[in-house]
């Protein structure tokens, strides 16, 4: 059981850029089961891999999943040496700062370096909450969340050196609504954006923007889930081709991938200038899914927590479950790691199958070969 050397981030979007693939990045809430089912079907179809969990999911208390970055690392190397997968990157998803006041740009730090010593190697800063509504300008709105994106990044190439970390930012905050509907980045905002970072030394490979999606399961007004179609190819397609005639290799990663129906994002996505694409609750919902028939009594314990905690008046259970059954994980961590072998096997056997899906849809078998090359011929 031999354990191989991350990727950096920075590789790994080096040596795909404009390969016309996206790199799966699944958020593994519950690693067990779910994490030996991706990396398995990343290893059977050589697809490049990152694993990743954002602030709020992984911090030094557990976030709402359970685990520390020193844990969920472990969790994560283990499995990939177990299954004899080389090529995934490890990544720290939705590094958030929302305030952006010194007390909480300190406390970013401290998890980072916390990270960094877990192993990690590719970074999320999502300063995108700081925007500035009543800016004249792209760079007027965006002041802020530059000035704190800058900091933050310098801190982490202070403790890599020159080694090639990787860097996504974020822009537009994913899912956000005004009375006009979804709130969506332009290409004037995300050039904007990197011009700025870029004029400060700081080089993104890739960014996150507003163009649609949102994170989690949806549903409609009745309380009953729908697909996530609202995603804007068209512009996306537009920003993506503005960072291009900017001259930057920086491409987009595509977040609230779930329920998506994978062909659509077989036929539609812009794949290449899509290069990374986030999958996360889905995985969490195949958790559940598993449970109602293999583990029923544990599946009727945290559905009844969910409802009974964190229900509101005139939404469905459904829906109520469906948004923050996530939560359920840290609650039942003992219990949910202590699931039995065959309740095991089929969590495993039904994420191997959705993962080969994924890849499929992103274009990605063959792609961990060139990152091989691409690391060997550096």
């Amino acid at each position: 059981m031999a354990e191989h050397k991350l990727v950096m981030g920075a590789e790994m979007f080096n040596a795909l850029r404009d390969t016309g693939c996206i790199i799966m990045a699944a958020n593994l809430r519950i690693t067990k089961g779910v994490g030996r089912g991706i990396f398995r079907a990343a290893r059977d179809t050589d697809s490049a891999l990152i694993v990743e969990l954002a602030r709020s999911e992984c911090n030094l208390q557990g976030g709402y999943t359970g685990h520390t970055p020193a844990t969920y690392s472990k969790a994560c190397r283990e499995t990939a040496a177990e299954v004899g997968f080389d090529m995934w990157a490890l990544h720290a998803d939705h590094i958030q700062i929302k305030k952006g006041t010194p007390e909480e740009v300190e406390e970013v730090k401290e998890l980072i370096s916390a990270q960094i010593d877990a192993g990690y190697t590719s970074f999320a800063i999502d300063a995108s909450y700081l925007f500035n509504f009543e800016g004249k300008t792209p760079e007027e709105e965006l002041a802020q969340n530059i000035e704190v994106t800058t900091e933050v990044a310098k801190f982490i190439e202070s403790k890599f050196g020159h080694k090639e970390f990787g860097l996504e930012v974020e822009v537009g905050e994913i899912g956000k609504t005004d009375t006009g509907g979804m709130v969506l980045t332009t290409p004037e905002e995300a050039t904007a954006y990197i011009k700025a970072l870029r004029a400060n030394g700081i080089e993104p490979d890739i960014i996150a923007i507003a163009n649609g999606s949102t994170h989690g399961n949806i549903f409609d007004e009745h309380g009953r889930p729908i697909q996530q179609v609202s995603i804007d190819i068209d512009l996306t397609k537009r920003v993506a081709g503005a960072l291009r005639e900017q001259g930057t290799g920086v491409r987009i990663a595509q977040h609230g991938i779930t329920g998506t129906p994978t062909e659509l994002i077989y036929q539609k996505f812009p794949h290449g200038d899509i290069i990374k694409g986030n999958v996360a609750t889905h995985w969490q919902n195949l958790v559940w899914e598993t449970f109602k028939l293999f583990a029923p009594e544990l599946y009727e314990k945290a559905h009844r927590w969910v409802i009974e905690t964190h229900g509101k008046p005139g939404k469905t259970e459904e829906e109520i479950f469906g948004k923050s059954s996530k939560l359920a994980a840290k609650q039942f961590f003992d219990e949910i790691y202590a699931m039995d072998e065959t309740t095991e096997h089929a969590l495993e056997s039904w994420t191997y199958a959705e993962a080969l899906k994924f890849f499929h849809a992103f274009k990605s078998a063959g792609s961990a070969q060139k990152v091989r090359d691409y690391i060997a011929n550096k």
